[in-house]
């Protein structure tokens, strides 16, 4: 099964906000060639999720996670994507959608952050 990975951030209006993302996804493809990832914005940037979505599956992919790059699960974790994605469910009915927690909510990610506050970055 063909399946990829939509990298899911607020937006910005300012294009170096969005590098981290693209790092992210570029560091995805290098670790795992092959897997289909797209980024996508709630608001403000483009592509919007719906847009994200309709590329992989032009691609032929099969099976989508939706990753949140949020460290707080607010509304729009909590309640607007949920909902953007249920839409995707019911435009996309043969393609299976896993909505994973925020980044925030993961345990690696709570270590790393820590880590980073105590020592610095890596150069």
């Amino acid at each position: 099964m063909t399946d990829g990975v939509i990298l899911f951030a607020h937006g910005s209006r300012d294009p170096l906000w969005h590098k981290p993302m693209e790092a992210v996804a570029a560091h995805i493809v290098q670790i795992s060639p092959g897997k289909h990832v797209a980024c996508a914005y709630l608001e403000i940037s483009t592509p919007d999720l719906a847009t994200a979505t309709a590329g992989l599956v032009a691609l032929g992919v099969q099976s989508i996670a939706v990753l949140p790059l949020f460290l707080g699960v607010g509304k729009h974790a909590r309640e607007d994507l949920p909902h953007l994605v249920a839409g995707l469910k019911t435009t996309y009915p043969t393609i299976q959608f896993e909505l994973r927690p925020a980044v925030g909510e993961d345990a690696r990610l709570i270590h790393l952050l820590a880590e980073i506050a105590l020592n610095g970055p890596i150069d």
